[in-house]
């Protein structure tokens, strides 16, 4: 698409983390023309130390990057889940005997896994190689946006440093405290969890299996979720107060900690780098549009990360965007087309808030130790487990191979 009317590009991103970079990405094979705005500096974020996450990446999203020129990179450093065992815990008596256990051995007309783990560091520098490598993408960091004006025609921002860049459309995707949100006037509503996340590397002696497990202890859940190698990364919810102190616990009574949790399945367990601690909240943007503007990402919607979904959600955003842009444009609209935008919002809007829900739902269910409940939540896992057809639902559903899909998720291009 050419740009006309004094635009700069045809499409303008605030935020160029995980999400903005694989919408830029899916934009420029679209043929459209992006500049990227980012706040952060590469030698940071890219650096190994920076985030300790890990990533449960369904399929579908998995084939979007892999569409997009990732997955030469990818494959080389990410981890299938062949199985995932979903059991009530409780501390110092081990995981239950009921329980929940999917194996993607079931699922008979696929021969894709039922997700990957990929660690934060190894998709950042798969991004950032595959957007250095598209020169029609602008990317200008660190550089933040500090005002925004719209008129009918397209949306100005102006840089810190005073410069003005103007397009068609401006998308946030600049995360939880997103300033083009604010600016714009999008409300949010949310509250904070009392608890925090511990993510850490570990490795131990024994092999995972390609297995994942999710724990559902009193205090919160507790992941272990398979790494490359003899190598997991741990998801562990405490309250703030307990958390803290676990963070600061030196490694010996750390892992003596972690232990009691997860047992000795593994063998031995040593750390492999530092501790995070994550706190946790739900937030969700009351819409996702407005005049010329659209957010996608942590901008939109943050959920609790009970089943991994976050990002997902927003890599879902970035597929559902993309393909109604592209087709708005090979029809002659240009990007920030009133009609655009309403698209991708009712293709979005009812998965984001169903999915923070259901997280909200589950987190409410498991994370207590009321005997009634306890009972009743157990007696459910095993339940779904007897029954084929729902095991397999769920297995598609966390997948990401539910429902009306994004071409990129389906692992077609975009390009014309």
């Amino acid at each position: 698409m050419s740009n006309g009317r004094g635009f700069d590009a045809d499409v303008i991103l605030s935020g160029g983390g995980l999400v903005g970079q694989t919408l830029a990405l899916a934009l420029d094979q679209a043929g459209l023309s992006v500049a990227v705005i980012d706040a952060s500096k590469p030698a940071e974020t890219l650096a190994p130390a920076f985030d300790g996450r890990a990533f449960a990446i369904a399929f579908a999203s998995y084939r979007m990057w892999r569409t997009l020129g990732l997955g030469a990179q990818l494959d080389e450093v990410a981890q299938p889940i062949e199985q995932i065992m979903v059991t009530d815990g409780k501390l110092g008596r081990g995981p239950s005997l009921l329980h929940l256990h999917f194996d993607r051995a079931e699922m008979r007309d696929t021969d894709e896994p039922l997700g990957l783990m990929l660690e934060a560091r190894h998709v950042r520098l798969a991004l950032d190689s595959a957007v250095k490598a598209r020169p029609s993408i602008n990317m200008i960091q660190p550089m933040s946006v500090s005002a925004i004006e719209r008129d009918p025609a397209g949306a100005s921002v102006t840089l810190a440093d005073g410069r003005k860049l103007r397009a068609p459309l401006l998308v946030g995707t600049d995360g939880r405290r997103s300033f083009v949100r604010g600016a714009v006037g999008i409300r949010t509503i949310g509250w904070d969890y009392p608890v925090t996340a511990i993510v850490t590397t570990i490795k131990h002696e024994r092999s995972h299996g390609a297995v994942a497990h999710e724990f559902f202890l009193p205090n919160g859940p507790f992941a272990i979720l398979p790494l490359k190698g003899e190598r997991s990364n741990i998801v562990w919810a405490e309250p703030r107060a307990a958390a803290e102190a676990l963070l600061k616990m030196n490694e010996a009574d750390f892992i003596a900690e972690l232990r009691k949790r997860f047992g000795d399945f593994l063998g031995e367990l040593s750390l492999e780098g530092p501790r995070f601690g994550y706190p946790l909240s739900l937030q969700l943007a009351e819409r996702m549009i407005d005049q010329r503007v659209v957010l996608a990402g942590d901008s939109a919607h943050g959920i609790h990360p009970l089943a991994g979904q976050g990002l997902n959600l927003g890599l879902k955003d970035c597929a559902a965007l993309a393909e109604c842009i592209a087709d708005g444009v090979s029809l002659g609209l240009d990007p920030g087309d009133v009609s655009i935008l309403e698209r991708y919002q009712r293709w979005r809007r009812f998965d984001n808030v169903t999915m923070a829900l259901g997280m909200e739902f589950f987190d409410k269910l498991f994370s207590n130790d009321i005997k009634p409940l306890r009972a009743a939540r157990t007696l459910g896992l095993a339940a779904v487990n007897a029954v084929g057809p729902a095991r397999r639902f769920f297995m598609k559903y966390a997948g990401g191979g539910a429902g009306d899909l994004p071409k990129l998720l389906r692992g077609e291009s975009l390009a014309a």
